[in-house]
């Protein structure tokens, strides 16, 4: 099993945490964003290329499409899912996709070696992994944090090594 890219809703926190591990190592990425590229923080920057405006300015419609355009659904939170995270996993169920929680309050460790064995369940060989989880100012910090995870998590599915980035160019 390999990933073969990650698609994410843009917003501030895991979603761009994710899609910044992939920018960092030129790894394909993607995803529905609500209409006019809307986050919390405004508009997505234009430096995350790739990305697919949804025709609507709903960040749920633009989450539900994400789960219906990827092989699986990976929830990042620290503790339990709520607002948008737990509607992702609704949505996960609705469409019948496979999806995982990662919560980030617990080891990362045993959390990345469980998301792996998971995913080579639940994926197929060139999987799209829809990546979703708490916003930046819910958990501030989460960012940086999710772009680590999502690193790891890549590394061991893919059977590569990538460093991590001193966290000042996480950015």
């Amino acid at each position: 099993m390999k990933i073969s890219e990650i698609v994410s809703g843009g917003q501030t926190g895991v979603d761009q945490g994710a899609l910044d591990a992939c920018r960092w190592i030129d790894f394909p990425y993607g995803g529905w964003v609500p209409k006019g590229r809307l986050t919390e923080a405004g508009p997505l920057p234009g430096t995350y290329k790739g990305m697919q405006e949804h025709p609507s300015i709903d960040y749920l419609a633009r989450t539900e499409a994400n789960v219906v355009d990827s092989d699986a659904t990976l929830v990042m939170t620290s503790g339990k899912p709520t607002g948008g995270s737990k509607r992702t996993i609704e949505f996960a169920k609705k469409h019948g996709r496979p999806w995982r929680h990662l919560d980030m309050g617990k080891p990362m460790e045993a959390e990345v070696k469980e998301t792996v064995a998971w995913l080579k369940e639940a994926c197929p060989d060139g999987c799209v992994l829809n990546v979703a989880g708490t916003r930046e100012s819910k958990k501030p910090g989460i960012q940086k944090a999710a772009l680590v995870y999502v690193l790891e998590i890549l590394g061991k599915a893919n059977g590569k090594c990538y460093y991590p980035p001193p966290m000042e160019r996480a950015n």
